[in-house]
């Protein structure tokens, strides 16, 4: 019997690769000697360095005409048996269709995010399962993989642990946690004052630093947190993912949002609390075989919503400095 050679899509981004990682695990413990290639964008590259699961990562680069050319033919010279599309975006179903594989493994129109993609698959998937990472499991198991323990092969390199060593070093930082103000959309940020606020509360009962982790266009918010953060203020570092999965591994605990980084902390194991508004939690939540993460959320199912609002969420507002604070202190009770 020839070996199945899996081709897996899932571009972007952060949060969602980190959700994706426990299927290519599936399939890897299901299929040890099938190739199983994942094409990404070339920004998200560093996170599947060094997994095992995989036989190789191949870059799409859309701002490339030329390149996406080149792209297209290494998938089709693959020969792929099946490439299974996690995304379910236009850009996502047309590049496993252009793979040439003979079977196309998705999300069914009514869950995918542009329905009509699903019309580049030849098997549509309902999704079986509360969170992100079932559903992602749910397409795979339809590849005939068997599920498996949830894994996070996530590597950081000697020189960017170096890296997070001396930028934590050179601001005298030895004990600390992690506040992290961004979340892709306003509507799923919380205010960066209350970030400052509970800054101040946790660094004069616990004794430790504050760090503030904040991506490309957030440097207002991180600077917010800091002016809010009181005496002596948390710091902001601005890091590459490397450094930063380094800085996040020797973390305490970290609170943000529903963001990207929230998700790389969990999966890293770092003890997370979540601030979720119109995301679900049971659907987008942070996940981990850990006991360690808390989630706050006082919104009503009405509330819930994936559209990316551009305003702030009253049930981001609702969302008290003393409710995280007490989340906090719940996610690290549980560890004793």
């Amino acid at each position: 019997m020839i070996e199945p050679r899996f081709l897996l899509v899932r571009l972007g981004s952060l949060g969602d690769i980190i959700h994706t990682l426990p299927a290519a695990s599936a399939l890897r413990d299901t299929f040890p000697e099938a190739r199983i290639d994942w094409v990404v964008d070339p920004k998200w590259t560093r996170l599947l360095e060094g997994n095992s699961d995989l036989s190789g990562v191949i870059h799409f680069d859309r701002k490339n005409l030329r390149g996406m050319a080149a792209t297209i033919r290494t998938l089709r010279a693959a020969r792929y048996t099946c490439a299974i599309d996690f995304q379910s975006l236009y850009k996502s179903a047309l590049l496993a269709l252009l793979s040439g594989a003979p079977r196309r493994i998705g999300f069914e129109r009514r869950y995918a995010r542009e329905g009509l993609a699903s019309l580049f698959y030849t098997d549509r998937v309902r999704p079986q399962g509360a969170h992100k990472v079932e559903h992602n499991l749910t397409l795979v198991e339809s590849a005939g993989a068997r599920r498996s323990p949830p894994r996070f092969p996530l590597m950081i390199h000697p020189e960017e642990d170096d890296r997070a060593a001396r930028e934590l070093a050179a601001r005298a930082i030895r004990e600390f946690f992690v506040l992290n103000p961004g979340g892709g959309w306003r509507s799923k940020c919380w205010p960066a004052e209350r970030y400052g606020e509970l800054h101040r509360k946790l660094a004069a009962y616990y004794g430790w630093s504050g760090v503030v982790t904040f991506g490309p266009g957030e440097e207002d918010l991180a600077e917010r947190v800091v002016r809010a953060g009181g005496a002596p203020p948390p710091v902001a570092i601005p890091l590459t993912l490397g450094p930063l999965m380094a800085v996040l591994r020797r973390a305490r605990f970290m609170v943000a949002a529903d963001t990207g980084p929230l998700h790389l902390a969990a999966a890293l194991g770092t003890p997370v609390v979540g601030l979720f508004g119109p995301t679900d939690p049971a659907r987008n939540g942070p996940y981990s075989p850990g006991p360690c993460n808390v989630v706050v959320r006082n919104a009503s199912d009405s509330q819930t919503t994936y559209r990316r609002g551009t305003t702030d969420s009253p049930a981001m507002l609702s969302i008290s400095v003393d409710q995280a604070f007490a989340a906090v202190q719940r996610c690290l009770e549980s560890r004793s």
